[in-house]
């Protein structure tokens, strides 16, 4: 890795040093009250005695699991269906209207839904975080075909390219940045719809270490299990990103 490279990732850290610390001091200081923020090394601490009691890291694993696995649907459904969209001028104006419609409803509220199909089990998890990253997926498939260079398409017409190797060699490739930012945009929400049904519902990863540190008034185990969600969102941004690098051309 360069220095190029490697610079924002070290001011990053230093500035998330920086926080840590002025909120350690603030909250010594009674400005933040620890019932509701805890001391970072109080949340640093309180790591072990999650893993002990509630096995922290086995639960990341199971919510790791299931965004992936719903992600993974998303994008077998998603990209397809964006492609359609795109070969289908009418369908596309008829119904990309009414997918961001439908992304900006709160669909964690058809859990209930969800558990009269499939109980309470992981299939509900992945149900539930299918549907909002599914939905930025197709939209964005779309996006990215429809904003390909004429002037790449006309010149793959020119050595007559076949429809396959149109799609595999010019269209995708050139469309790889903004279906990428569908999909980022899409695991997120997977992500946060999934631990919000494991919070409410009481089952699954690491959205139930959340609910029950939380409903023992256990500050520093709330937050030290919301951190580990963090480092689930991280994983996958990090990951999609050499996947976004392998796939886009030089």
């Amino acid at each position: 890795m360069s220095k190029l490279h490697k610079m924002p990732i070290v001011v990053g850290l230093i500035g998330l040093l920086a926080c840590a610390l002025i909120l350690e001091y603030s909250v010594d200081a009674g400005w933040v009250m620890q019932l509701v923020v805890p001391r970072p090394s109080d949340t640093i601490l309180a790591f072990p005695e999650v893993q002990a009691d509630m096995d922290l890291f086995g639960n990341f694993f199971v919510t790791l699991a299931m965004t992936a696995a719903a992600t993974l649907l998303a994008l077998i459904i998603g990209v397809p269906f964006g492609y359609f969209l795109y070969r289908n001028t009418r369908y596309g104006v008829a119904y990309e209207g009414w997918l961001a419609a439908a992304f900006a409803a709160p669909t964690v509220l058809l859990y209930p839904l969800f558990l009269v199909i499939f109980g309470r089990s992981h299939a509900t998890l992945i149900a539930m975080g299918f549907i909002p990253g599914a939905i930025p997926i197709i939209i964005q498939t779309r996006q990215g075909l429809l904003g390909v260079s004429k002037t790449l398409l006309n010149v793959g017409r020119s050595f007559n390219v076949s429809e396959r190797d149109m799609f595999w060699k010019i269209q995708l490739p050139s469309a790889v940045p903004t279906i990428f930012t569908g999909i980022r945009i899409g695991v997120m929400y997977t992500l946060v719809n999934i631990v919000a049904i494991e919070y409410l519902i009481d089952f699954g990863g690491l959205g139930r270490i959340v609910s029950e540190m939380y409903f023992r008034f256990d500050t520093p185990g709330t937050y030290a299990s919301i951190i580990a969600v963090v480092f689930v969102s991280v994983f996958f941004y990090w990951g999609f990103g050499r996947v976004e690098k392998w796939l886009r051309p030089v």
